[in-house]
């Protein structure tokens, strides 16, 4: 009977061993787990809720959530995307719902229900599933099978080998083993430690839609949009997520001290805005600058400018000068401030990095290295941004694997 290791007891090891035993039977398959437990990264996900996917179903659409992975997910998503996993939840009895931003839960709100179902579904298809069972090594042998070494001393022979580890750097050592590349893992989807006067005093301050940029060199630089949030350590929201997602090299390259343009009013640029003071100024001479404010962002954040301005708080708008006046216009549209380190984005742990794409066949997930050897999710240099997308390119990648392991010619 052909045998199917797999390392890794999360979400992308559960799902390409459930699929690859369903699709052939006649599969042995045994799902190895470090731990004490199984599918920790699913019961913490999502605030314990499980952001299992994202209401997307255009592939091209969905691929633009990635910055790493998204040429190769094209085809992968043709194959298996979130109305697939949609429907296969359905089949197991779980319902979805689809929140305002796109994410999509358990209609329980209860990230068990996801856990249990695969847990459940693994069972019925016959896999075998073992708990501490830390992999040590990995070779193979003549009749080119995996040996598969753990840490109580036990051996396991296998003929092929799904490698699901996620980011835990033992997935890499095998890969390198094995023949494969690694880019160096890097943390992505963070938030930024900023320590600045202007930001002190206005944690859980947001704004529905702001741009946040960081320049790569003289000619290029990257920006994202979106909510963004500033908390007691700095800033977050997804403006922030985004940008630290696509960004997440070139800060690590320079050790997370980078500098940052915050427009926290996309809608007007700087003229414009300047017609719009102006003629506010012009309209309401007596009042405090301080207390009425020409343009739709939080009091307080407002009341921020104007005393980085030097506006006293008692100044009516008759008074403000051209210099004031070019400090706020600056600091609404353009404001600089410096990234001092890297914070962390509730139980959510991403990373770039990883088993080099290029060195996969992304139609069957198999090894262009090593023959019969397979990966799935995070373990490849594949990230996704916060919404369901790292969870859904774990579901996609598994499920490749497991289809194309049960249906090797060989079997």
């Amino acid at each position: 009977m052909t045998k199917l290791i797999v390392i890794g007891g999360g979400a992308a090891g559960f799902f390409g061993a459930i699929a690859a035993a369903r699709s052939n039977p006649k599969l042995q398959v045994i799902l190895l787990e470090a731990g004490k437990d199984f599918l920790g990264k699913v019961r913490i996900s999502g605030g314990g809720r499980c952001n299992v996917t994202h209401h997307c179903f255009d592939p091209v659409e969905l691929t633009k959530a990635y910055p790493r992975g998204s040429r190769e997910l094209r085809g992968a998503f043709s194959q298996f995307q979130p109305k697939d996993m949609i429907a296969w939840l359905k089949a197991e009895g779980i319902a979805l719902k689809t929140e305002a931003d796109g994410r999509m839960f358990p209609t329980t709100d209860d990230s068990a229900t996801i856990a249990n179902c695969l847990k459940q579904a693994a069972i019925q298809a016959g896999i075998q599933l073992r708990t501490f069972s830390a992999v040590k090594s990995i070779d193979k042998n003549e009749a080119d099978q995996f040996i598969i070494s753990l840490g109580a001393g036990d051996k396991l022979t296998g003929d092929r080998l799904l490698i699901a580890t996620g980011s835990h750097p033992s997935g890499h050592g095998f890969a390198k083993t094995l023949g494969h590349k690694i880019l160096e893992p890097k943390p992505s989807l963070f938030t930024f430690q900023i320590k600045d006067s202007r930001l002190a005093n206005l944690s859980g301050v947001s704004v529905p839609h702001a741009i946040a940029s960081i320049k790569i060199n003289k000619k290029k630089k990257l920006e994202h949009s979106g909510p963004l949030l500033i908390t007691h350590w700095g800033l977050s929201g997804p403006a922030v997520l985004k940008l630290s997602a696509w960004g997440a090299r070139v800060l690590a390259d320079h050790q997370y001290k980078m500098p940052l343009t915050v427009n926290f009013l996309p809608e007007e640029n700087p003229e414009t805005l300047r017609q719009k003071i102006q003629q506010f100024k012009a309209q309401n001479p007596k009042k405090k600058i301080n207390t009425f404010s020409p343009i739709d962002i939080p009091k307080r954040l407002w009341q921020s400018f104007v005393s980085y301005a030097a506006i006293a708080s008692e100044q009516n708008w008759a008074d403000l000068s051209k210099k004031q006046l070019n400090i706020i216009i600056q600091e609404v549209t353009q404001g600089h401030y410096q990234i001092q380190g890297k914070g962390v984005f509730k139980d959510e742990f991403v990373t770039c990095g990883g088993v080099t794409l290029k060195e996969i066949n992304f139609k069957t997930m198999e090894s262009r290295v090593c023959p019969n050897l397979y990966f799935a999710g995070e373990v490849l240099d594949i990230d996704g941004i916060t919404g369901g997308f790292n969870f859904q390119s774990a579901w996609t990648t598994s499920w490749i694997a497991g289809k194309a392991i049960a249906t090797s010619t060989s079997l």
